[in-house]
């Protein structure tokens, strides 16, 4: 009974699931606290799971997982099994076959499984008056995350930034509510998200709140292929609103919303609910969002790495040299390959 629903549900579109006890468990895990796993987002596409992102410094972005994979198997098991597999308990082994556009032939891995963090925000000042936030993923405690970072980056800066880089690269998105904080936190008025589905309850319009907690410091936001859904609303919400410009690489474009609708026995139902839109109106789903400036893709960033974020990531050199500057020939100057 239960494969038949998964058979039936996954016909619908890529992102809804059927999900035992287990994997509805692992999901409000993955909402409020930690679990054990590889740390890897994914979607379904054409009958192949294809990696939104990893998660910062989860087992699989150490071992080099990149956004854009496809994992071709795991282990010995079909496809049909591979998502359950991925988690497991800590200290124990899941071999993946990776297909990655730019290999030669598939890549083999075998990834350590370990307890993945959910915590979603750090922050640093990178020059005297410049913060960096990065949100690997949007949770049920990134809105408070955010507020903490943003007090203590103001702290650090004498009172009040001069500008602030947000890193939105590779965070495949999370709890829908989270981006709407977060949006709210730096707007003080606008449209941050609508929706428009079949019931009443998946038609809404999310607008701010008074109160910019950066007091309208110039934001630079970076995205790329694996920046997806609740990044993506943001993404949108700054720039649509006029609070920041987007650089790097066109967003994923997963424009839907998902409802978790609990059943008997701690089994739950997974569907999209919603069709989502920025406050232009314009959908993204399928369609992503061009960057107002697009930037070479970096092989090293601020994700993985040792050293100075300025040092090893040239997209943060792009963002701070637009937020110094706004001249697309000095960002283009600093988007260089990585000197590290």
């Amino acid at each position: 009974m239960a494969n038949a629903i998964r058979g039936m549900v996954g016909e619908l579109d890529p992102h809804p699931a059927f999900m035992d006890a287990d994997e509805f468990e692992d999901l409000r895990i993955a909402t409020e606290g930690n679990y054990s796993g590889i740390g890897v987002e994914v979607t379904h596409e054409s009958g192949v799971i294809v990696v939104i992102a990893p998660i910062d410094g989860s087992p699989a972005a150490r071992a080099g997982i990149r956004a854009g994979d496809s994992i071709i198997a795991i282990g010995d098991e079909g496809l049909a099994e591979a998502i359950a597999s991925i988690r497991g308990e800590p200290g124990t082994i899941v071999n993946l076959t990776i297909g990655r556009e730019a290999a030669p032939g598939p890549l083999e891995f075998a990834i350590e499984r370990a307890i993945v963090s959910v915590h979603s925000v750090r922050s640093e000042l990178l020059e005297p008056g410049f913060g960096y936030l990065r949100i690997s993923q949007f949770s049920e405690t990134t809105g408070a995350e955010i507020v903490g970072a943003l007090r203590s980056l103001q702290q650090s800066a004498g009172g009040k930034l001069r500008g602030l880089v947000l890193d939105l690269r590779n965070n495949p998105g999370g709890v829908l509510d989270a981006a709407v904080e977060v949006s709210d936190a730096f707007l003080e008025r606008g449209l941050i998200v609508s929706a428009e589905g079949r019931s009443q309850e998946s038609r809404f319009r999310m607008e701010a709140a008074a109160g910019d907690l950066t007091m309208g410091a110039p934001i630079a936001v970076l995205v790329n292929e694996g920046s997806a859904s609740a990044a993506e609303i943001v993404a949108g919400a700054l720039r649509d609103n006029g609070r920041a410009k987007l650089l790097g690489q066109r967003t994923f474009g997963k424009g839907s919303v998902q409802t978790v609708m609990p059943l008997e026995d701690g089994q739950a139902l997974k569907l999209t609910t919603s069709l989502y839109s920025p406050p232009s109106g314009v959908s993204i789903h399928e369609r992503g969002l061009e960057p107002d400036l697009v930037l070479p893709v970096q092989q090293t960033t601020a994700l993985a790495g040792d050293g100075a974020l300025l040092e090893r990531d040239a997209e943060i050199r792009a963002a701070i040299a637009w937020l110094k500057t706004g001249n697309t020939a000095v960002v283009a100057a600093q988007a260089v390959p990585d000197r590290h």
